[in-house]
């Protein structure tokens, strides 16, 4: 509503000055807003920002509760460093030393067998006679199996040792490596999320959210106005339409400016809307207006603020 009444001044005024003399128009500061928040929910921990101040890219702006995130980064970068450990291991191949521990392993699981064989056999004898349930027979029987499949696992690693590693092996265990590296990135993008930094030159325009409050995923916590993003607003009439192109340079002037400042038309609204019903003039109601913004360069729109009345002129076209 605000804005809408501020458009009728602004109407009002552009025809009124155009109507005389050079073409003048009323217009008034706008800012587009950078709004900055976090995909992910948390409590506002650390808001080292206050308004009016000037941020870069880089510097901080508030930090929600990042534990479990922080978690998940060290576990996950503990995961990839194993799986790196393991692909550094299969591209040497097994040492000496390690091949001896696998024929130990095979000579302690040969004996295990043969006394699991043994006592499967005992088992079964005596589940002849009905000595022993049966029961008895099967958990032997499984001890046996168990160790004999333990003494085939000795022996296949004894013989992959012996060959050196395959390549389908080192593939499989790089790409396993891949795999985890992708999870530390992701676990990386959750805890950024958490901690949120500024990405552009701006100004601290608003807070809207305070250290220890509870923020929603989605909800901004900090308000930016970068210098790029200020513009004028100003509306002309239809008839003065001809006056002004994209690319052209206007004089801008505002209560307590110490010098005018020149802008460049940026765009023209292409829709034209007539001045609202509440000015009761016959005349202005059938008036028709164009909205038509300009920018400037940064260090001039550093010293504008968003909702300041400016008056402007628009320069010769070229």
């Amino acid at each position: 509503m605000i804005r809408r009444m501020l458009t009728v001044l602004f109407c009002l005024a552009a025809l009124s000055c155009s109507k005389g003399g050079d073409a003048s128009y009323q217009g008034y500061v706008e800012g587009e807003f950078v709004y900055v928040a976090s995909q992910l929910s948390g409590r506002l921990d650390e808001l080292p920002v206050a308004r009016g101040l000037a941020v870069r890219p880089g510097d901080s702006l508030f930090t929600l509760e990042h534990a479990l995130e922080q978690q998940g980064v060290d576990k996950a970068r503990a995961s990839l460093k194993r799986a790196q450990d393991t692909v550094n291991d299969l591209k040497k191949g097994l040492r000496p030393d390690e091949i001896d521990q696998i024929l130990a392993r095979i000579s302690q699981a040969e004996a295990e067998m043969a006394l699991a064989k043994l006592e499967m056999e005992r088992r079964a004898a005596l589940l002849s006679t009905g000595a022993v349930a049966k029961e008895d027979y099967d958990r032997a029987r499984t001890s046996f199996l168990n160790a004999q499949g333990r003494l085939s696992d000795y022996k296949a690693q004894l013989a992959t040792g012996k060959l050196g590693s395959r390549i389908d092996q080192i593939l499989a265990a790089q790409a396993q490596a891949d795999a985890v590296q992708a999870e530390l990135d992701q676990a990386n993008w959750y805890l950024q999320q958490k901690i949120q930094s500024s990405t552009l030159d701006a100004q601290v325009f608003d807070l809207l959210h305070y250290k220890g409050e509870w923020v929603q995923a989605g909800s901004p916590v900090v308000k930016l106005l970068p210098p790029a993003n200020v513009k004028i607003r100003f509306f002309i009439p239809e008839t003065d339409l001809g006056k002004i192109a994209v690319g052209q340079k206007v004089t801008v002037r505002c209560d307590g400016c110490p010098a005018p400042m020149t802008g460049t038309v940026s765009f023209i609204y292409p829709q034209a809307e007539y001045t609202p019903p509440v000015i009761y003039s016959q005349g202005f109601r059938a008036k028709l207006v164009f909205m038509v913004e300009a920018r400037f360069d940064a260090e001039i729109s550093k010293t504008l603020k968003p909702g300041q009345p400016v008056d402007v002129a628009p320069g010769a076209r070229s």
